[in-house]
């Protein structure tokens, strides 16, 4: 196996992985309260990531790292697990999935916004067809206004696009393993208090499935996703690579139909692959 495809198996491995997020909270929100779902997911992961970082003997960050991984944290231990986690109240999985297929887009906006870049008009037109799409299936499904369901999952997207954004440039220093691990670190005693406070009063009726779904989004969704996504870059290059993430919206859907039992319908199916396809094409007349 070369390392291109080793690199390629690796990415495919991280987005299927990132894929499942949306339908195992969706399994769980109606048992667990969201914010402990987001919460007591980041305080699991941050176990994993604390015996990791002793197990490497990981040098300390510098402040100025220290303030992109604060912006890294925000995002993907505060916005998207809290706001995703809210929005599977209400929204189903397959509906995320649609929705969430922006994030490639969105990341690379906040990556032009951040570092001063100047894509192309053509890429910004991408930007808002892709936008039309998503905010056109979100009132076609729900009767011809937006839920607030619609507005928790679009801040989710804003949030963690940030996050992404600032950490692919110091992944470069630390190690995109190294910079996740240490946003959930330095999250950690802030959400442990809110664990606490919202963690669920009656047990009874919490099944092991229940618990199971909780460490999946913990120790796969919130960490070790990206030790598989990040070592596929490195390997198999970030333009090659990337594109695998194109197939998340649709691993999503899929996902949500084996897991949740969601039904599978048309519209949702056209949707996502028009958005895919934009954003495929964004991609591609980014720097034209």
């Amino acid at each position: 196996m070369t390392i291109e495809t080793k690199g390629m198996l690796l990415g495919l491995c991280g987005v299927i992985a990132f894929s499942l997020t949306l339908p195992f909270t969706r399994a769980i929100v109606h048992v667990f309260d969201p914010v402990f779902i987001a919460s007591g997911r980041v305080v699991l992961a941050t176990l994993a990531a604390m015996v990791w970082l002793s197990f490497i003997k990981a040098p300390i960050p510098n402040l100025s790292q220290w303030k992109k991984i604060i912006i890294v944290a925000s995002g993907i231990t505060f916005g998207f697990p809290i706001f995703s986690s809210i929005a599977m109240k209400s929204l189903p999985a397959s509906h995320g999935g649609v929705v969430l297929g922006l994030l490639p887009m969105a990341t690379a906006i906040f990556g032009a916004i951040i570092y001063h870049e100047r894509p192309s008009i053509g890429f910004w037109i991408t930007c808002l067809i892709g936008s039309v799409l998503v905010v056109t299936y979100s009132l076609l499904q729900g009767g011809g206004h937006l839920q607030q369901a619609d507005i928790a999952l679009l801040i989710a997207v804003v949030s963690v696009s940030v996050s992404y954004a600032v950490g692919a440039t110091l992944s470069r220093e630390l190690g995109g393993l190294q910079v996740v691990s240490w946003a959930l670190v330095i999250s950690s005693p802030i959400l442990l208090i809110v664990a606490i406070i919202t963690s669920p009063t009656e047990l009874t009726d919490i099944k092991i499935t229940h618990w199971l779904s909780l460490i999946y989004l913990a120790l796969v969704s919130q960490w070790l996703g990206f030790l598989f996504w990040y070592k596929g870059l490195a390997l198999g290059g970030i333009a090659r690579v990337s594109q695998i993430q194109l197939l998340q919206p649709f691993i999503t859907i899929l996902a949500s139909v084996l897991i949740v039992g969601e039904w599978l319908d048309v519209r949702t199916l056209l949707f996502a692959g028009l958005v895919v396809i934009i954003v495929a094409l964004g991609r591609k007349l980014k720097a034209s």
